[in-house]
């Protein structure tokens, strides 16, 4: 396995996981990697809740701006994964 193959699982891993964390926090079922964080609904105490969760799971602390500036589970999984996980 490549490491170029290695970041695209760690990224797919976190955007399985960030779904998981939109969904439970956003109380709606059928979000996906694509679904935009606005559109459904959330709002900054939700972002706060979502920042919270990630933090607890991956053990980093993810600004919540970037939750805002990155507004599907995909985006944010990717930006986290560069950015927090691998660093």
């Amino acid at each position: 396995m490549t490491a170029t193959d290695r970041t695209a699982t760690a990224t797919a891993d976190t955007t399985d996981l960030l779904v998981a964390v939109y969904r439970e926090t956003l109380g709606t079922a059928d979000l996906d990697r694509d679904s935009d964080f606005y559109e459904v609904g959330g709002d900054s105490l939700t972002a706060f809740q979502i920042t919270g969760r990630l933090q607890e799971v991956l053990g980093v602390e993810v600004p919540v701006s970037l939750v805002f500036a990155y507004p599907t589970p995909a985006d944010l999984a990717s930006v986290v994964d560069s950015d927090f996980v691998q660093a």
